[in-house]
């Protein structure tokens, strides 16, 4: 029944699509962020979903899209080029089969991003865009959201949608977009016009950043507390009493302790103590060997190279935190020796230095620090803009560049380096930027061609008149 009810969606989505042939690139966003072949048991999973529809929309876009508003920017270069580089590491990869698996959806993800900014024309586009991610990423936030305040959640117990480790439906992932979404869908409550934005659309989306802030709870991943503090870091920005919603925010937080499941508040207790806990001394025994194998190997080992090292740390035996209360010198406590081995990379910054190199890490860089330098011009340029037209620009490009920013300080602890969700927020930013640019040169533009076609003719003066003659 459930595969019925899929199948029939999808249906009814496609046969919009061909009447509207954009839509088929939201629905390869759905197909890509909801992943519903995982969630059918044969129906779906048995046929190359996302590559028919992916195939359907290139093909809409050549064959019923206006081309000639179309707009290549340099940030699609830069992932052409890297897309390119990555071909180039798989091909010389240290671990070949591994590495042609993850290519497998590496290329889709990147090259869908290069073609996602050529359709994104219009004002409509980039919301309908903007509404498909918030809403599809919905689907499993509001799952997530309802399950942790029925039963608290829990480390790997937190099943969204299906059981499933990997894509969004990981922990330290969905908790990690389920932050950075947060300031897309306050845009939406506020300058959306495909739901304008009356009580039940504002209530629908402040209900939705609440369980957004209850992923991380109920995930207990670490990475989704820290996404959460510089979101709120980021609000200071702009709030008038700052001092008032710092006292705020830190009473909320320290009130809401009590409420939070013993086993969160013990996990992100590990955050400090990281020499007593395994999984973050690995972590950095892993980014030590990163550094390592790049002095030897500067253009990286290709995909999936973290499966070759093997590891050998320390780990205390004793709480750090209790040294002083209890009179211990750090230098005497008791550790033992941990090995190790094919140990993830658990960084989005050492996933590209150690399999991309380091040409691969400063294209990655340059593609999304780009982006966000991008959005703040944007920012400055339309921020006082007196056009009625043009206010909801400026707060959309600070909503991409605080969802940027929230992503790549969660992608330090994640590795969610080629991960679709975020190349489609790239793809947002490059649309937008690309559609304002034009918007630009057409109005300047529009005076000139109004002279050169006598529409703007200056007026002469009158002629004195001449003496009447015979």
């Amino acid at each position: 029944m459930r595969d019925l009810i899929f199948v029939g969606y999808l249906v009814a989505l496609l046969f919009i699509a061909f009447k509207r042939p954009f839509l088929f690139t939201l629905i390869y966003a759905y197909v890509d962020i909801v992943a519903p072949q995982r969630l059918s048991y044969f129906m779906l999973n048995s046929v190359p979903l996302s590559l028919i529809v992916f195939a359907l929309a290139f093909l809409g876009y050549l064959v019923a899209d206006n081309k000639q508003d179309s707009r290549f920017s340099f940030r699609q270069a830069m992932m052409l080029l890297l897309l390119a580089y990555c071909g180039y590491t798989t091909v010389q990869a240290e671990v070949p089969v591994a590495a042609l698996e993850k290519w497998d959806w590496v290329w889709k993800a990147l090259v869908f991003a290069i073609f996602l900014p050529l359709t994104l024309r219009t004002r409509l586009r980039l919301e309908a865009l903007a509404l498909f991610m918030v809403l599809c990423a919905g689907t499993l936030i509001i799952t997530g959201g309802i399950k942790t305040l029925v039963s608290g959640g829990g480390y790997g117990v937190l099943v969204l949608l299906v059981d499933n480790n990997s894509g969004l439906y990981e922990g330290s992932i969905i908790s990690t977009v389920a932050i950075c979404i947060i300031p897309l869908i306050l845009w939406l409550a506020h300058h959306g016009t495909i739901f304008p934005p009356d009580w039940r659309v504002k209530l629908f989306a402040y209900a939705l950043t609440f369980s957004a802030l209850l992923i991380p709870i109920g995930t207990q991943a670490r990475t989704g507390l820290i996404c959460i503090g510089v979101w709120a870091v980021l609000q200071l920005r702009f709030v008038r009493y700052r001092l008032l919603y710092g006292g705020l925010a830190v009473a909320i937080g320290l009130l809401s302790i009590p409420l939070l499941p013993q086993s969160f508040t013990e996990r992100m207790g590990t955050i400090e103590n990281y020499q007593a806990d395994q999984s973050a001394s690995t972590r950095l025994a892993v980014w030590q060997w990163t550094l390592d194998y790049v002095k030897q190997h500067p253009f990286g080992g290709g995909f999936d190279v973290y499966r070759i090292n093997k590891l050998t740390y320390e780990l205390s035996e004793v709480d750090v935190t209790q040294y002083e209360e209890w009179g211990i010198d750090p230098d005497d406590v008791d550790a033992r020796l941990v090995e190790d081995e094919s140990r993830a990379f658990h960084s989005s910054y050492f996933e590209m230095l150690g399999e991309q190199g380091y040409p691969g890490l400063m294209l990655w860089l340059i593609i999304h620090v780009g982006g966000l330098w991008r959005m703040e011009l944007l920012r400055r340029r339309y921020s006082k803009s007196p056009k009625q037209s043009e206010q909801w620009v400026a707060p959309l490009a600070i909503a991409l560049q605080h969802g940027h920013i929230i992503f790549l300080v969660g992608a330090l602890f994640v590795g969610i380096a080629y991960q679709p969700f975020v190349y489609m927020l790239v793809a947002l930013q490059i649309g937008l930027d690309t559609y304002m640019a034009r918007r630009s040169a057409e109005a300047q533009q529009q005076p000139i061609a109004k002279e050169l076609s006598g529409g703007t003719k200056p007026k002469t003066l009158p002629q004195p008149r001449r003496p009447f003659t015979n």
